[in-house]
């Protein structure tokens, strides 16, 4: 095995609408080198196919949560284990 392409492996969760677009729940992707933040992540899962453009067409309003907590596109993902995506949620 060559050193050359490390490879990170993490559990992607989608909830309401995004999750209601891609067609899953869960599940775990393991990411390119060249993946290092939240909106690159997202770029990367457009580019998936057409559930996941449709989910993801408008990522600035998609909110993420790197292992439970609040994250923004520019955050680095690290080691995260898991990333979450939801639209924004409203109050009423």
């Amino acid at each position: 095995m060559t050193s050359g392409q490390n490879t990170n492996t993490i559990t992607l969760r989608y909830f309401a609408w995004v999750r209601e677009k891609v067609g899953l729940a869960e599940e775990e992707v393991s990411l390119p080198a060249d993946v290092a933040t939240v909106g690159e992540l997202m770029k990367w899962l457009q580019a998936r196919g057409e559930t996941y453009q449709a989910a993801f067409a408008k990522p600035e309003i998609i909110r993420a949560a790197l292992d439970q907590t609040h994250a923004r596109a520019d955050a680095p993902i690290g080691s995260a284990r898991e990333i979450a995506f939801f639209p924004p949620v409203t109050g009423g």
